[in-house]
């Protein structure tokens, strides 16, 4: 009878290591998986979700999540549509727990400049905050070209059509510089 005890205690020490080598393993490939994760792809996962964006210059946006680039995201308020660089971002609040990876390689090679020779293209009035400065700091303006690292924009009064006659200044922004971009949303006045 000892020895049946014997080897009933040494099953269960032996099924307790292989459930505790079994759970071990788990976690860490779970660590792994996480480790793999990419802010793009995780943001991709909020997509439609109502989140913050807290600019490291101290503005906060926060609206539905509406487009998750491979430099940028798009968030939606409610007049407006805000882009912002990735770079510019201290913290995000209200992320979901979900990760969706880019799928098309066309995609993932549209970066920040892509979207900003859009927005000049459509000529949208457009408001600027340059990072890391006071949230008072706003340049109102059109986009009047694209380069590869900067962007000129025709500074106009807000609610002005950009007009030779009318631009006031003409700035040009470097995009390590660039918070955030403001503009009305698409059928808005």
């Amino acid at each position: 009878m000892r020895w049946n005890a014997l080897f009933q205690d040494l099953e269960q020490q032996l099924a307790e290591a292989g459930v505790l080598g079994l759970e071990s393993e788990i976690a860490e490939r779970s660590r792994a998986d996480t480790a793999a994760i990419a802010l793009d792809d995780r943001l991709r996962g909020s997509l439609g979700c109502h989140i913050g964006v807290h600019l490291n210059s101290g503005p906060v946006f926060a609206g539905i999540l509406s487009h998750a680039g491979s430099e940028s995201l798009v968030i939606d308020e409610a007049a407006h549509q805000v882009l912002i660089p990735y770079a510019a971002v201290g913290h995000y609040t209200g992320l979901g727990r979900f990760a969706v990876a880019e799928t098309s390689p066309v995609r993932r090679r549209l970066g920040l400049a892509s979207a900003l020779r859009g927005l000049a293209r459509d000529r949208a009035e457009l408001t600027v905050l340059l990072a890391g400065r006071s949230p008072d700091m706003q340049l109102p303006g059109v986009i009047d070209r694209v380069g590869r690292d900067f962007f000129d924009l025709a500074m106009t009064w807000p609610g002005e059509a950009r007009r030779a006659g009318r631009v006031a200044d003409v700035a040009t922004v470097p995009f390590r510089s660039l918070g955030a971009l403001r503009s009305r949303r698409s059928g808005e006045v």
